[in-house]
């Protein structure tokens, strides 16, 4: 296609008299012509006039045109007799020798008379019927092949377009169409515009006079159509360049895409022999002319360049020992005519062996010609393999007997412990399933094992181990299954009938047994077994449910401080269903935000100025309102759940802590307990970093058992974090725990909370005045301040005050309270002042380390 051009303009001129016209140039006319002298008589005839009129030339000279223009005609002719006007063509009749003729005549005005040619209508119309039947042969040829007309005359500015045109490219058959080169171009794809412009260029400045190219052009609904233009140049201006070129277009998408498909097809292909290493060739078998790709010729070894070797050349790679094999194949599978496989060794040019492997069809090309196709491969690797697949096969037969040898044995391990070489978990659980005369079984677990094999090490721990299984052996009964089940758990079923009193009996031994210390290294080490004894008795139970009795029964044992047995009793169970039931309602008041900070104010011992708040956990249970410590800490304790309260504790106390500050209500500080757990948990630091609380307004408070003269290095490292962050540290409940004055000083505590154990007979005992005196002394000698927990009286606050304690806390000054209450407390104004003695706290106080 290509843009317009401003159109040529041209001038009409008057025509040119003509020069006399020779006799043989009115012969070659394709038209009837007669030449009138100015008396309108006629001199000269061509045979085209002569045949029309059907009259010899002898007869037509020297006559006048009116004699020959039927009457009726006779006012389109001059006075001068002949045709009137010379500007357009006009259609008279005339009669000759026959019947009227219609003709369609013009004149010319020749140097000594006038000219007349002339047509007849028939012939006229003959040809416009022939061709309006060839322009509609021509249309509809172009319409079913789908091809778009375009000519642009740029002599008159006309471009046109057809319909097809339009529809190749999503428009309306009407639809107007802007052909200027700079708007059309934009429609064509950004890729293809520069090859598209250069071939426009070629064709307009004449350089070609047929031009075809193809691109891409953007449909009407935004996708992208192929176009294959054709053009010609049918018309030139003085310049040589066309000044009209008429063309076709032709959405060749769908040749586009099969050709995209191909060439994926074929790349495919391509990249599928390359990587399965596979060559291919072609024989002719009337020529004998053999091609091979690049790939067969490397496989044999070849250089590419020097093509396919000959029939005798291939024979001669073939292995000696393989040739007439591999030729006989060939020789009858071309004989038969059908696909043939084949597999043979050859040697290459260096002496290498490779296998080959080979597969070949016939087939016939399109000239009519049969050819074998094949495809060889190398093998070599794959025979290898196989080789070696053999070798193990062999090797592996070979160990059968071995294998069939240790299968018992494997079993045997499968069902054993490697340690002790008792029955495991898995044989148990077959002696369970199997084994109907099942009377007792007895759980037992080992006490202070894990402190042995920590600090002795694993072969210690094993020593033990094997210890325990062999005082096991040595006091059941010959025909009693003895199990380990797990670290340090062992199980011993009773197969024969024994009533309480033997079992209880045997359980006994065993615990006593396991009480004598067991030399190991130099070391006498102390063991000790807790054990569960779960009887069938006269009611029938099921085995697995027997031994999640004897699992209840050595539970309580443990829970009663081990070194003992107990017995399964639906009163043990009850007991801990009930703690399960408990540990679940923690864990469900834990998700549900149930546990709550209560505050304690603490007070300056002389100005009863608060000084802070000590925060204390209570369970703000749905049923049974608020419970203490006591309702849940030891449950709390045994199934982990400490840590999580302990967390959401401290998040709930800063919350509170800081709406206070932006309230307006001051507190100096607050301390919360934390538990041994909580200060092991890992997350403990990034969480307190996460809540960014600023240094010096909170404490943790930990019991002083928790700190031995050596602090645990993971403990330490806490402690050291906890400084870096600004958090405090006190140790609650001094004077009833373990700590020395060796490890204060390494822990360098902000506060001591002297027991209320300590505090409360001060005003009844001068022994215990100077005990807790000499507290304080020793707190304030290492620049520690001390804290004093129940303060039952105001006679308790004033003796503590004159033995130089530096912060009051008990109920004398006041009480837990929620946080409602505490913030209303802080409004009213806080005013302290001796009061009746208030009664102590039921119940212990929590402290989340125990």
């Amino acid at each position: 296609m290509t843009g317009p051009k401003d159109p040529i303009r041209s001038e009409r001129r008057a025509p040119a008299k003509l020069n006399i016209v020779t006799q043989a140039a009115l012969d070659q006319l394709p038209v009837a012509a007669l030449v009138f002298n100015e008396q309108a008589s006629i001199v000269s005839v061509n045979p085209y006039a002569s045949e029309l009129l059907r009259l010899p030339p002898a007869e037509l000279l020297n006559r006048s045109l009116r004699d020959l223009v039927h009457p009726d005609d006779h006012h389109l002719l001059r006075p001068t007799g002949t045709v009137r006007s010379s500007a357009s063509a006009q259609t008279i009749r005339l009669h000759g020798a026959a019947d009227i003729v219609s003709v369609v005549c013009t004149s010319y005005a020749m140097a000594d008379g006038r000219m007349l040619l002339m047509l007849p209508v028939d012939h006229l119309i003959a040809e416009i019927a022939g061709l309006r039947n060839d322009e509609t042969r021509w249309k509809y040829a172009l319409e079913s092949a789908l091809e778009g007309v375009w000519d642009h005359d740029f002599s008159t500015g006309n471009l046109f377009y057809s319909a097809t045109w339009k529809r190749l490219r999503g428009l309306a058959d009407d639809a107007e169409v802007d052909g200027a080169l700079d708007r059309w171009i934009e429609n064509v794809h950004p890729d293809d515009r520069a090859h598209v412009m250069a071939s426009i260029g070629r064709q307009d400045s004449g350089e070609v006079t047929y031009n075809t190219f193809q691109y891409r052009e953007r449909h009407a609904d935004g996708h992208w159509v192929w176009i294959e233009s054709r053009g010609a140049s049918v018309a030139y201006g003085p310049d040589g360049k066309p000044t009209r070129i008429i063309g076709t277009d032709t959405d060749i998408t769908p040749r586009k895409e099969a050709e995209a498909r191909l060439e994926e097809i074929s790349r495919r292909l391509r990249l599928a022999l390359d990587v399965s290493k596979i060559g291919v060739f072609d024989h002719n078998l009337e020529t004998q002319e053999t091609l091979w790709d690049e790939r067969i010729l490397g496989i044999y070894g070849l250089d590419p360049k020097a093509g396919a070797p000959s029939g005798r050349s291939w024979e001669d790679m073939l292995h000696p020992d393989d040739r007439e094999k591999a030729i006989a194949r060939v020789n009858d599978g071309v004989a038969a005519g059908a696909p043939f496989t084949n597999a043979f060794r050859i040697v290459l040019a260096n002496g290498e062996i490779r296998h080959i492997r080979a597969n070949t069809a016939f087939y016939v090309d399109r000239d009519g010609t049969r050819k074998l196709i094949g495809a060889n491969w190398d093998v070599t690797e794959d025979i290898a393999l196989q080789e070696e697949l053999r070798k193990a096969k062999a090797a592996t037969e070979a160990r059968n007997r071995e294998l069939e040898e240790a299968r018992i044995r494997i079993e045997y391990n499968a069902l054993h412990d490697y340690l002790t070489d008792l029955p495991n978990r898995r044989y148990l659980d077959q002696i369970l399933a199997d084994d109907p005369t099942l009377n007792a079984i007895l759980h037992l677990d080992l006490d202070r094992f894990k402190q042995i094999n920590d600090t002795l090490g694993h072969q210690a721990g094993d020593a033990m181990l094997t210890h325990a299984a062999a005082i096991l052996r040595s006091h059941a009964d010959q025909d009693d299954f003895i199990a380990r089940i797990g670290g340090d758990e062992f199980v011993i079923l009773c197969r024969r009938g024994r009533g309480m009193d033997e079992l209880g009996d045997l359980a006994a031994r065993i615990v006593h047994a396991f009480r004598r210390p067991i030399p190991y290294d130099g070391q006498l080490c102390r063991l000790g077994a807790s054990i569960g004894i779960a009887w069938r008795g006269e009611v029938e139970t099921d085995p697995k449910q027997l031994l999640m009795n004897a699992d209840i029964a050595l539970y309580r044992a443990k829970s009663l401080g081990r070194d003992r047995f107990e017995v399964f009793s639906e009163q043990i169970q009850n007991q801990i269903l009930s703690a399960k039931r408990t540990g679940d309602d923690i864990r469900q008041a834990i998700e549900e935000g149930q546990f709550v900070p209560y505050y304690q104010p603490q007070f300056d011992a002389h100005s009863l100025e608060l000084t802070g708040v000590e925060t204390l956990v209570r369970w703000d249970h749905p049923e049974r309102g608020i419970l203490p410590p006591s309702h849940f800490l030891k449950v709390a304790e045994e199934i982990n759940a400490l840590p999580a309260i302990d967390r959401n504790i401290v998040e709930m106390a800063y919350a509170d802590f800081a709406a206070w500050g932006r309230a307006g209500l001051t507190v100096p500080k607050i301390s919360v307990n934390v538990s041994s757990r909580r200060l092991r948990d890992p997350s403990l630091i990034s969480d307190l970093r996460a809540m960014n609380i600023p240094p010096g307004v909170m404490s943790f408070e930990l019991l002083e058992s928790i700190f031995l003269d050596d602090l645990e290095d993971e403990i330490a490292a806490t402690i050291a974090a906890l400084n870096t962050l600004g958090i405090e540290i006190e140790i609650d409940d001094f004077g009833t725990g373990h700590a020395s004055i060796i490890g204060l000083l390494n822990l360098n505590p902000a506060r001591l909370k002297i027991d209320r154990a300590l505090v409360g007979p001060i005003n009844e005992s001068a022994k215990q005045a100077k005990l807790v005196r000499a507290i304080i002394d020793i707190g304030h000698s290492l620049n520690i301040k001390v804290v004093a927990e129940g303060v039952e009286t105001w006679e308790h606050a004033a003796i503590l005050r004159e033995l130089g304690c530096d912060i009051l806390q008990g109920y004398a000054l006041a009480k837990p309270m929620s946080r409602l209450d505490f913030e209303q407390r802080i409004k009213s104004g806080w005013k302290l002042s001796p009061n009746a003695d208030a009664p102590p706290e039921k119940g212990r106080r929590y402290k989340a380390v125990k």
